[in-house]
């Protein structure tokens, strides 16, 4: 007996299984609670409570009572049917109730509820006009996320070799996807990525952006020379878009270690940033047309190779961040914001940017806005690799002055 009692195999666990439910009861209940404040009709409630106390106040009767319509017409753009229906007969009761306590008339009582009546069953119906309006926007803005996501994927924070931090802004924050493209892949010939801006906006924007996402995906593992992957990306587009479209794009790849092949084709000059913080413009060697105009100008792309040793940074961006303006209209300074805020960790870069970007613009862009970076990390060398290392160290210190040589 006094065995079975040491065990307590029938009572000990008890305590906390009831415990368990009493815990999930109160939690039930906490939600049914939040649920039901959330969905509570509380300002229409409070304006017809305000009727009411003006009319208790007064007694004037039928200067106060009209407005009880006030309530339902509220509920209509912040509730749902039942919650308008709701707010309706509350303020119908209390109608009924404040007009025989100040002796209405009952013609003119009855002329009140039915008015009120008909802005209940008006409101009521707009309610539900709303609620499913709005669940079609959300729908849309669900399938537009899901396009952005296959159109332009999420990067990692480590793409290869490279710290990586990307981001995206589209102008119709409804729809949350544009016309700026951006792609950063580890291929069999090294790392390579685009950063590009389709001509116009809309639909016909984003089909052209997949068209040159597409293309450059599949060159960019087919294809050894990063020049053939532009060259690709250029018969595709000329097949597929009219003479007035075009795509400003740079197209990057890191083949070997310490250089970085850059195609400029027409597109806003990458910021490069030395491990000792200068900043400098990668300006095109021999500047090309924008992606699908080659065949109107001749002139085709060159390949410029920079050299990127560790601790070095590449900003790419689209020209809705460079002519972002502020209310005076001056454009945002990018190189001076990436000045202020460059640090080792690219993710923090780009945070810092686009919330100064944001501010410089009051809050809404205008354009699209794409900001990719990455980085090279610094290796970390062991004792007597840093002993071996350190005078070349000291003579490879003014690196940002040889990169921005072509």
């Amino acid at each position: 007996m006094s065995q079975a009692r040491n065990h307590g195999v029938d009572h000990r666990p008890e305590k906390p299984f009831r415990n368990r439910v009493a815990v999930a009861g109160a939690a039930a209940r906490s939600r049914a609670v939040a649920q039901l404040a959330v969905g509570a009709p509380v300002l229409p409630v409070l304006v017809v409570a305000l009727v009411v106390s003006a009319d208790l106040a007064g007694g004037a009767g039928m200067i106060w009572l009209p407005l009880l319509v006030a309530g339902p017409a509220l509920a209509a753009t912040t509730n749902g049917p039942r919650g308008v229906l709701c707010v309706g007969f509350l303020a119908a009761a209390l109608g009924v109730t404040l007009g025989i306590r100040d002796g209405v008339p009952g013609r003119e009582l009855t002329a009140v509820l039915s008015a009120l009546a008909a802005v209940t069953l008006a409101s009521g119906l707009a309610s539900a006009l709303r609620g499913r309006r709005e669940r079609v926007l959300a729908a849309v803005r669900s399938v537009a996320e899901t396009a952005q996501h296959a159109l332009l994927r999420p990067v990692p924070s480590t793409v290869g070799p490279f710290q990586v931090a990307v981001r995206y802004s589209a102008a119709a924050a409804e729809a949350r996807i544009g016309g700026d493209l951006y792609a950063l892949i580890p291929t069999p010939h090294g790392v390579r990525l685009i950063v590009g801006d389709v001509r116009g906006k809309g639909l016909p924007a984003v089909g052209t952006a997949a068209l040159v996402l597409g293309v450059f995906r599949e060159a960019a593992h087919d294809e050894a020379d990063l020049l053939a992957v532009v060259d690709r990306i250029e018969r595709s587009l000329a097949r597929n878009l009219g003479r007035d479209d075009f795509v400003t794009a740079v197209v990057a790849g890191y083949p070997r270690a310490g250089h970085l092949e850059v195609v400029n084709c027409g597109h806003n000059p990458p910021l490069l940033v030395s491990d000792s913080g200068s900043i400098s413009t990668v300006e095109p060697t021999h500047p090309a047309p924008p992606l699908g105009l080659r065949a109107l100008t001749g002139h085709t792309p060159a390949l410029q190779v920079l050299p990127f040793a560790d601790g070095d940074q590449l900003l790419l961006y689209t020209d809705g961040v460079t002519e972002a303006r502020d209310g005076g209209r001056a454009f945002y300074p990018l190189a001076e914001g990436l000045e202020r805020h460059v640090s080792h960790e690219p993710s923090h870069t780009l945070d810092a940017l686009h919330d100064e970007l944001l501010a410089h613009v009051g809050g809404r862009l205008h354009d699209d806005a794409a900001l990719l970076l990455i980085r090279k990390p610094i290796a970390r060398l062991t004792g007597a690799e840093a002993d071996a290392a350190a005078p070349e160290t000291s003579v490879l210190a003014p690196v940002s002055e040889a990169k921005c040589s072509p």
